[in-house]
């Protein structure tokens, strides 16, 4: 495990960070999950899953921040099933995708969207990992997305971050900008903030074995198994306030002129509880 904290800066023009709880009104999470953040590095890296790093995937510790200027609703058609061609013609549960005759089932779906963001990522992990990571986002090679398969990233700053400064605090703690904070045992007094259940690790699984190869895939067989986290935003709410008698520790690091805390334990999203070493 390295000690090094590599930071991430990017911009984002649209984003939609699926809630799965949600279905005709598919809310979007306010920022990207860890499994989401995840994929965006194994797809840097073309390990996919993760056949490459194992394990030091699920140990990559995150803290993730950020905000949006603004969400609004879109409106999407959405088809349910898998297309295959029957007699020349593309069909979906033995309907017609197109054309004359009965076709197959459409369902309106409203989709919430955000727009212009800011997102700061980091990241503590293995330090070859950490390392590559570095390089493939300093130098991409490919256009990179957050979320869908649209939701396009624009790296701005890739560096490593400079710790100035640990701190145990009461009372309450300044946040620099909108974050997730882990809930289970966070000694916060005022219960105002929503709490998220996010996807923090996400495992395709053929017969209950995991999958290294995008070949091992089956369309019909294959299942993905996710690992949820209970998480507090804390949105434009700058100020935590602790319950009374609690302290907890907080890590600043400095990036510029800006000045980054992260809560030590909490601030720190990982999916070690998924890895099953081998």
């Amino acid at each position: 495990m390295s000690n090094a904290v590599l930071f991430i800066e990017l911009f984002q023009p649209f984003a939609q960070y699926r809630n799965p709880f949600t279905f005709y009104y598919a809310q979007t999470y306010p920022l990207p999950s860890r499994s989401t953040v995840i994929g965006m590095l194994q797809n840097a890296l073309d390990d996919w899953y993760g056949n490459r790093y194992g394990c030091l995937w699920d140990e990559l510790k995150i803290s993730i921040h950020g905000e949006f200027e603004n969400s609004f609703w879109n409106y999407q058609s959405m088809i349910k099933g898998y297309p295959f061609v029957k007699d020349g013609i593309l069909m979906m549960e033995d309907k017609r995708l197109y054309g004359e005759g009965k076709k197959a089932q459409r369902s309106p779906v409203y989709q919430e969207e955000l727009f212009n963001g800011r997102l700061f990522l980091f990241l503590q992990g293995n330090e070859e990992l950490v390392n590559e990571l570095h390089k493939a986002l300093e130098h991409p090679r490919k256009i990179l997305m957050l979320g869908r398969s649209e939701d396009v990233i624009f790296i701005r700053r890739v560096c490593v971050a400079d710790k100035v400064n640990k701190i145990s605090i009461k009372g309450d703690i300044k946040i620099t900008y909108p974050t997730y904070i882990i809930e289970k045992e966070f000694p916060i007094e005022n219960k105002k903030y929503p709490v998220f259940y996010i996807p923090i690790s996400s495992k395709f699984q053929n017969n209950r074995q995991e999958i290294r190869y995008k070949s091992d895939i089956k369309q019909y067989s294959t299942k993905r198994d996710v690992i949820f986290e209970s998480v507090i935003y804390t949105g434009r709410d700058y100020s935590i306030v602790l319950k009374e008698g609690s302290s907890i520790d907080v890590d600043f690091y400095k990036i510029n002129d800006n000045v980054y805390p992260i809560i030590d334990k909490w601030g720190w999203l990982d999916g070690s509880t998924g890895c099953v070493k081998g």
